[in-house]
């Protein structure tokens, strides 16, 4: 039997597959190795009874998870794997590696993630390449659920002019700059946390504010990591991700502005990676 996962931030989508017949699926908290530690990664896969009982079954586990970015870091993922699926081949990559199985199915073409954070690559059918760095939610993750969770909690704070709703909104969960503050400085996984109120902004969604701040999101992106590619205007941009999926309507607007094709628009790419594995059978 053949494990496929793919993680970001926030979550880990699980495939169990026998053959084209797939056994059970799951999800987890997802695993970034600057983040959790193989004991971490080894305690949620113990939890889960799908694992534990066909752990001696799994010949190969494929995950692509976020962080995964050197051989280091993908240790850590694999060693957390290894206490768990004791017989089974183990390969930990990028998700921006998954981004691209997932999306170009073996087309050439660029691959981008829209979710708790961004990230973008070129695929040119067999392998990918980055033009410029992922940075992360403190310096990067342009576009992404983090990167506008936290122009959403600026703007609160500083008392910006947001929907009055919206202000009343926030106040009456209880978010005040001491709240904010800790959960952000002082928290672990604050990129997860900035990205939790992509709930709220979407219900506001239809606001001129919250509609000019996913424009400036999506195009901050698409200049950043999209256009950084000499070929961007000749071949598909393709997304994975909860963020592009929910707003593409605005991201089309962007990318049609800046001369970039979208093609594929995918909110998870656990399935678009089971196509995948299935139909090319990866070593």
């Amino acid at each position: 039997m053949i494990l496929i996962a793919d993680s970001g931030s926030t979550k880990c989508d699980w495939k169990l597959m026998d053959g084209e017949a797939e056994v059970g699926s799951v999800s987890t908290m997802g695993f970034n190795p600057y983040f959790h530690s193989e004991a971490i990664i080894s305690a949620t896969l113990k939890a889960q009874r799908l694992f534990t009982q066909n752990a001696d079954s799994i010949t190969e586990v494929y995950i692509y998870s976020a962080g995964c970015s050197s051989p280091d870091l993908n240790k850590i993922v694999e060693k957390g794997l290894r206490a768990v699926f004791t017989k089974a081949k183990i390969m930990v990559d990028h998700d921006v590696l998954g981004a691209a199985l997932a999306a170009c199915q073996g087309e050439p073409g660029i691959a981008c993630i829209l979710g708790t954070g961004s990230n973008s690559c070129y695929y040119n059918g067999e392998t990918t390449y980055e033009e410029i760095p992922s940075l992360a939610y403190i310096l990067g993750d342009e576009g992404s659920g983090s990167w506008y969770g936290k122009q959403l909690l600026r703007d609160y704070l500083y008392k910006e002019p947001i929907p009055l709703e919206l202000r009343r909104e926030l106040e009456e969960q209880g978010h005040d700059k001491n709240s904010i503050m800790e959960n952000i400085y002082m928290q672990e996984h604050a990129n997860v946390y900035l990205a939790s109120f992509m709930k709220t902004i979407s219900k506001y969604k239809e606001t001129e504010y919250i509609k000019t701040m996913i424009h400036d999101g999506m195009r901050a992106f698409l200049l950043r990591h999209v256009c950084c590619f000499k070929n961007h205007k000749e071949v598909k941009t393709n997304f994975v991700g909860s963020i592009a999926y929910y707003f593409q309507d605005i991201l089309k607007e962007e990318a049609s502005k800046l001369g970039i094709s979208i093609g594929n628009v995918i909110k998870k790419p656990i399935d678009g990676l089971v196509e995948y594995h299935l139909k090319h059978q990866v070593q």
